[in-house]
């Protein structure tokens, strides 16, 4: 059985959403519930958020050496 929920958007969001659900032929609601299916499956685990948040955090960080300087308007 499924529930209703009730959640307040900005209207600029609404329109977005219904412009997206029209463009994919799908409903508000379908939409809506994919997008907490999808969100659930990326954070609902803590492990999960957690590995990702390690992964980001890797990329992020700046390489280990030294960056070499434009010499493309260097003259002698």
């Amino acid at each position: 059985m499924a529930m209703v929920l009730g959640v307040r958007v900005e209207p600029e969001l609404e329109r977005q959403l219904d412009q997206l659900a029209q463009q994919l032929g799908k409903s508000r609601s379908a939409c809506i519930r994919e997008a907490i299916s999808q969100y659930l499956i990326r954070h609902g685990d803590g492990e999960e958020a957690r590995r990702q948040s390690e992964r980001l955090a890797q990329l992020e960080q700046p390489h280990w050496s030294e960056q070499v300087p434009n010499w493309s308007d260097w003259t002698a």
